[in-house]
């Protein structure tokens, strides 16, 4: 993705359930379990550079000992910081101590059989160290104490606050992170107390009270009540301070996680081919948790997937394939490579079939398994050209009529290069722009002048200004006929509110090419038009509002906004013709059957919150407010 947004978070969360002394023989440290989230999370780190965090925690600890242990970090390399600071610990410990199991986990921290990480991208701007995951919700009761870290961003904010509020609690920030944390705290406390003065009733002994609390603490119960009313993209993460622990998912599945398990660990995290390589499993052994379930592990061992709330519609987050996941798992690669066959026949007739004089190539690195899709498309259409052209020669064919037709190939060169980051150190406007047109380098002698089409293909185009400022005034020194921008993302229309940094219309390149396009047609008054319809669904319950911005899309077609946002994104003074071209959200869903959630490219939100947020992103821009929608 040329223009870098933020993006998600990365969970990872690992529950041991052999005692320590069984990692120690096994696999020679008591630190397996620290040494496994270390590298889960190093396996994880594209889902978060703002922060880091983990929490561990111990079993079977007696009163008056540290139980709960956390640390985190907004520094630049937070992962590696944590571990650092932990092994601390470690570093001056006689080698007879460190091989003793007991003696570590009764005198040093972070050696607990429950181990949660954390790795966050920050949706908000905001990247001080109270940001960073985990939370802690502290109390003297053990199994009050609950600690918690997600995937998430929920639209409701202003309403879980106020249920909050109007129970009596006062909470200390309103966040989407304090709100869910305090309400499943609130429903904790209620399940333990509920359960104490059952058992108090009874006439049993309060010291053994906690043990049936322990037991008998129904996890799954404490997160149907919590989440009833959630509305947003999430994968939470929680531990309950006597050793309960979840993970749950919601119930469109928008927000990523996998699980594995064996007879010596639990593992969850967001993505699969970080347990492969982690715990050398095959990927046949690790399962998606499915939407509106969670995984649940009781403080004794027990492991269950149990739903907690009513499932919807699966809408997976399609950026997942397009861009955020991992290329090295296996459908997230073939599903990329989807993506880029997918353009392979419009390609082919934007350069009316002259693939002799076009030069292919792709921006950024992420690009690149879209772009062999998009080759090996072309491949197959080229060799089905290479067949017809064999056949015409009839039975008299010959060779050097064979060898050129043979010969004809897709012409696939490195062009653009990401140059080492330059220090735009100067102060005025104009001097810096020129420096950030040199971010990217090319390959010069590849282009024909005036000759060659150049087709260059990146994964997304979200506000378009690298394109404008950098790629496309350097590539143009290429001295090409044309330049095509291909896009295997649809165009981004919509914010989105689940996760992803993309909150504000105007930064949309898609919607500010819509703007214009009213603009140049005398149509303005469509945008007052669509700003009232926002303003009459305002007061309205949330359940009853509709995405008031689709009817203003619709006002063109695809076609009419890509040859737009091409005029925008080309600089001034360009010589080569610009052509832009998105993926279709049909040959999306062809490329991605599994994460259909495609909600900024078409307005179909997968909850009503969803439709609230895109309306008051719309009224912001109305009203000349540069602030998020939720």
């Amino acid at each position: 993705m040329s223009d870098q947004i933020k993006h998600e978070c990365g969970i990872a969360f690992i529950r041991l359930l052999k005692p320590l002394s069984y990692y120690h023989r096994k696999y020679g440290t008591a630190l397996y379990g620290l040494n496994k989230l270390f590298l889960l999370m190093q396996k994880e780190r594209n889902r978060g550079q703002d922060g880091a965090g983990i929490a561990t925690l111990k079993l079977g600890i007696e009163p008056g000992r540290r139980y709960i242990s956390r640390h985190r970090s907004n520094n630049k390399d937070s992962i590696e910081e944590i571990f650092n600071h932990i092994h601390t610990n470690y570093f001056n410990q006689h080698k007879d101590k460190l091989a003793h199991p007991g003696w570590l986990k009764e005198n040093l921290p972070f050696t607990g059989e429950l181990l949660m990480g954390h790795l966050r991208y920050g949706t908000h701007g905001i990247n001080s160290i109270e940001s960073c995951h985990p939370f802690l919700r502290q109390n003297n009761w053990i199994s009050r104490n609950l600690v918690l870290a997600g995937n998430f961003n929920l639209t409701n904010v202003d309403e879980l606050f106020d249920t909050l509020t109007g129970i009596g609690q006062y909470p200390k920030e309103k966040s989407d992170t304090v709100t869910v944390l305090e309400k499943i705290g609130h429903f904790l406390d209620m399940e333990v107390e509920e359960l104490y003065y059952r058992y108090k009733d009874q006439g049993i002994e309060n010291p053994h009270i906690n043990e049936r609390i322990f037991k008998e603490l129904d996890v799954l119960k404490i997160l149907q009540r919590s989440a009833k009313d959630f509305d947003g993209g999430y994968v939470m993460c929680g531990m309950i301070g006597h050793g309960d622990a979840f993970v749950m998912r919601d119930p469109g599945g928008i927000r990523p996680a996998y699980y594995y398990k064996d007879d010596e660990v639990v593992v969850v995290a967001s993505e699969r081919p970080a347990i492969q390589t982690t715990f050398d499993v095959h990927i046949s052994e690790i399962k998606e948790l499915p939407p509106a379930h969670a995984v649940i592990v009781k403080n004794d061992g027990r492991f269950s997937v149990d739903q907690f709330t009513e499932k919807k519609e699966q809408t997976s987050c399609s950026f997942e394939s397009i861009y955020f996941s991992r290329g090295t798992d296996r459908d997230i690669y073939l599903e990329r490579k989807k993506l880029g066959e997918e353009l392979a026949d419009r390609v082919y007739e934007a350069v009316n079939g002259d693939l002799d004089h076009t030069v292919f190539s792709f921006i950024p690195n992420t690009a690149e398994t879209s772009f062999l899709g998009l080759i090996q498309g072309l491949e197959r259409k080229l060799n089905g050209i290479k067949v017809d052209q064999i056949k015409a020669l009839g039975k008299e064919i010959d060779d050097k009529q064979l060898t050129k037709i043979l010969g004809s190939h897709i012409r696939v060169e490195k062009l653009i290069v990401k140059d080492a980051k330059l220090r735009t150190f100067i102060a005025d406007d104009s001097s810096r722009d020129e420096l950030v047109t040199h971010a990217y380098d090319v390959t010069y002698g590849i282009v024909e002048n005036y000759v060659d089409t150049l087709v260059l293909l990146d994964d997304s185009i979200v506000r378009g200004t690298t394109l404008k400022k950098s790629i496309i005034r350097i590539a143009s020194r290429l001295r090409p006929k044309r330049i095509i921008i291909l896009s295997a993302a649809p165009q981004i229309r919509y914010p989105d509110c689940y996760g992803i940094d993309m909150s504000k219309m105007n930064d949309f390149v898609a919607f500010r090419a819509l703007c214009e396009l009213l603009r140049d047609d005398k149509k303005e008054h469509l945008l007052h038009a669509a700003y009232a319809r926002c303003k009459e669904n305002e007061y309205l319950s949330v359940e009853e509002i509709q995405n008031q911005i689709i009817e203003l899309y619709d006002t063109y077609t695809p076609e009419q906004i890509s040859q737009k946002i091409a005029e925008i994104i080309t600089p001034p003074g360009i010589e080569p013709e610009v052509e832009v071209i998105y993926q279709s959200i049909e040959g999306l869903h062809r490329a991605c059957p599994k994460n259909s959630g495609d909600w900024y490219f078409s307005g179909n939100y997968p909850t009503p919150g969803g439709n609230r947020v895109v309306n008051r992103a719309f009224m912001n821009f109305m009203e000349g407010k540069n602030k998020r929608a939720y």
